[in-house]
């Protein structure tokens, strides 16, 4: 975190807490430290967000690709366009107690690294030089995507069990990062 001197009286600093202004602060001798997040901690909030659109049953997991401090695109784990969701129809996964990182071709959801990448080409939005944030590490399947739309940066939050898309990326020279993230595996 980086902390910015801010001066504020107390009771402005708890009327804006209250009115969730300020998600985090510190105050020392009538001073306070304003915790504000850095660009990694900012844009791993906000895939955690997008999150919030899965319509999976086992993981929720959000994606944002982004160049020069700019949002390109985001995507969330899900059925297919004009398809039913899980969260209709159940988990096939579940339903036959398919382990998590195994047989991707047995999910009916497109995942949300795919997705993100599927609108940035939907609009004509180049992924290359790019960083994606993701709630979750991604798969095998979304690191040889990753890799081909020539991202060069990947954040990801919490752990996959899928460590041969890590050594893609490390052969492909894509950069990757785990930062905490609040996710639960």
């Amino acid at each position: 975190m980086n902390y910015y001197l801010i001066y504020l009286p107390f009771t402005v600093l708890e009327e804006l807490q209250e009115r969730a202004y300020f998600g985090k602060y510190l105050s020392f001798a009538g001073y306070s430290w304003l915790m504000r997040p850095t660009l990694d901690e900012y844009f791993m909030e906000l895939a955690g967000i997008v999150a919030k659109r899965s319509t999976c049953l086992r993981n929720q997991v959000g994606a944002i690709i982004v160049r020069d401090k700019r949002i390109l695109s985001t995507g969330y784990n899900g059925a297919p366009r004009n398809l039913q969701h899980c969260l209709d129809i159940g988990c096939v996964r579940e339903q036959n107690n398919i382990p998590s990182g195994t047989r991707h071709e047995l999910c009916r959801a497109v995942h949300a690294e795919q997705n993100a990448i599927i609108q940035a080409a939907l609009h004509g939005v180049s992924c290359e030089n790019a960083t994606v944030y993701c709630t979750h590490q991604p798969c095998i399947l979304c690191a040889k995507m990753l890799i081909n739309s020539k991202i060069e940066r990947v954040v990801f939050g919490a752990v996959y069990p899928d460590t041969e898309a890590l050594e893609f990326f490390e052969k492909a020279g894509v950069k990757v990062e785990q930062v905490e993230s609040g996710v639960s595996p």
